[in-house]
């Protein structure tokens, strides 16, 4: 018969084994992570789409970001009047100082925050011929002048 004295470690053993492998498996398992991604849609599609300066694609386009706050949104489309546009990307309840290292960390799934901005561009407004040729003219005019 065994010494219940000489298997009390043995026990402790096994169950400080068993209770580290099933912390790091939940460790493992619980990596959370926050997915950020902003998609930027104009009417009509097909504008080329700027964030920040940077290039991101054409409209309907999508980006990661890693930060919220205050975004510049550009967008160019030929025919259309270039928008350029302040948009403002407020953190979610989840992403607050103190709670968003948590669900950064610890959330057992992962959190995607997915923004969609809606932007209308209006037709370039034509200037017929004359009309520019008369504000050349008015410019030369008002520069030989000044000299």
């Amino acid at each position: 018969m065994m010494n219940p004295e000489k298997s009390r470690p043995l026990t402790r053993f096994w169950l400080g084994s068993t209770l580290t492998i099933l912390l790091i498996a939940q460790s493992l398992t619980m990596t959370g992570c926050v997915s950020r991604r902003m998609t930027i849609v104009s009417n009509p599609p097909g504008a080329m789409a700027l964030l920040d300066g940077k290039e991101i694609g054409y409209t309907p386009a999508s980006a990661d970001f890693l930060w919220y706050g205050t975004r510049q949104v550009t967008l160019i489309k030929d025919g259309f009047e270039t928008k350029t546009d302040m948009v403002t990307v407020s953190a979610p309840w989840y992403q607050w100082p103190v709670i968003e290292f948590f669900a950064d960390n610890f959330s057992p799934t992962r959190v995607t925050d997915r923004r969609i901005f809606n932007f209308n561009l209006q037709p370039r407004q034509m200037i017929p011929d004359e009309e520019l040729r008369s504000r050349a003219r008015q410019l030369r005019s008002e520069a030989q002048l000044g000299q």
